[in-house]
């Protein structure tokens, strides 16, 4: 079957079979391999994407499903102002240790800027609670989130 995805901006028609997970036309298709798959059942984050602006776990999701939406992975974050800010914030603080759930970690944090451009701790903490760190980078990631927040006010 072909679809046709918005993702990054850019219009693309890809063959998939209808229940064919987002994540994997992401990657296989695609080749948009900075989304990462983690646990395969929505619980870790590694597979975050924007789907309308908003986080989402692209594991769970079926490619049938999505046509007519905007799908933003972690290639085109930057390009907006918030992304920016977090990228650069994790750039400076050196929150990143071994990488993998990095993605889907700035996916969630621009999501949280969005919607909350000045974080409380408690804030941060329960929005960023479905991501996971195996090297628990978590006060990294707290502080990075912090930062980004007070890049974008400036």
């Amino acid at each position: 079957m072909t679809i046709k995805l918005k993702i990054n901006g850019s219009e693309r028609s890809v063959e998939a079979e209808p229940n064919t997970p987002l994540l994997w036309v992401i990657r296989d298709e695609l080749k948009l391999t900075g989304t990462k798959f983690g646990c395969g059942v929505a619980s870790c984050g590694a597979c975050t994407i924007h789907l309308d602006g908003e986080p989402t776990r692209s594991c769970q999701i079926n490619i049938e499903d999505v046509e007519g939406f905007e799908i933003s992975t972690i290639e085109a974050i930057s390009d907006t102002k918030i992304g920016a800010a977090v990228q650069q914030a994790w750039k400076e603080l050196d929150v990143v240790q071994c990488g993998y759930c990095q993605s889907g970690q700035i996916m969630s944090a621009v999501g949280l800027l969005r919607e909350t451009p000045k974080p409380t701790l408690k804030e941060i903490d329960d929005y960023m609670e479905g991501n996971v760190c195996r090297c628990a980078t978590y006060q990294r990631i707290r502080a990075g989130i912090q930062r980004a927040s007070e890049i974008m006010e400036g």
